[in-house]
């Protein structure tokens, strides 16, 4: 992988227009040569699709904008935005929330662990030495994150102290081998069962650890019909080999 790979930043969003700006401008601060962002849009309420055209049309060879008129999950974003970023010749593909709680500042490590070790993808990690969730969570966020975490691994043996996370940096030759077009799964357990391809693969997932914030604008999304789906999805992988 040359110098000059060309690494997208996917960022499904949905009513983020306060945070997108700011997120694009901490990309675009990172000065890494290849970088670039593709905005996939669930047709926001607030206008985050028109403040995403704006940015592209600020910077056209940094920014890209996916509209989606269906509001039909996480996983379904991050499918329709990794298969643009494949078509247009992404080597490096990098899977990344709007709501700031992923630091941008830990992309160039994830891309030098990609480039030069054999890791097929390398996941931001709240749970290695030196990563942390967010200081503003209470005790029962923090054991729900961590007892999320501990079943998913005792089921599927992933070997991956953070599994469910989405802050992640994938060479492209994995997601393709993967079929990343093919998985079903929304939410949390995309996450979970783009990892447990990964794995039945044998390929190589690696962690580096990053310090996770609490989103501060905006409201969090997460369901009772994705935490159920997050629940059964392990399951359901182990039993569909």
């Amino acid at each position: 992988m040359g110098e000059l790979a060309k690494i997208v930043v996917v960022v499904p969003t949905y009513n983020e227009r306060e945070n997108l700006p700011v997120l694009a401008g901490l990309l675009s601060d990172l000065n890494l040569p290849g970088l670039e962002l593709l905005v996939v849009d669930d047709n926001s309420p607030d206008g985050t699709g028109d403040v995403a055209d704006e940015l592209a049309k600020e910077s056209p060879e940094k920014v890209g904008v996916l509209h989606r008129t269906v509001k039909d999950g996480l996983g379904r974003a991050y499918v329709a935005g990794i298969t643009r970023a494949l078509d247009e010749g992404a080597d490096i593909v990098i899977q990344m929330d709007a709501d700031l709680s992923h630091p941008a500042s830990v992309i160039p490590t994830m891309v030098e662990m990609l480039r030069t070790t054999d890791a097929a993808v390398v996941i931001g990690s709240r749970y290695v030495p030196g990563g942390s969730a967010a200081a503003e969570w209470g005790w029962h966020r923090r054991a729900l994150s961590a007892w999320a975490n501990f079943y998913v691994n005792a089921i599927l043996r992933l070997h991956v102290k953070d599994a469910t996370a989405g802050f992640k940096a994938w060479k492209a030759d994995t997601l393709r081998w993967i079929d990343v077009a093919s998985i079903a799964s929304n939410g949390y357990s995309f996450q979970v069962e783009m990892n447990y391809r990964t794995v039945k693969r044998g390929l190589k997932i690696a962690e580096t650890p990053i310090r996770f914030e609490e989103r501060t604008e905006g409201v969090s999304k997460m369901s009772l019909k994705v935490q159920l789906e997050s629940a059964l999805m392990p399951w359901k992988l182990l039993f569909n080999r």
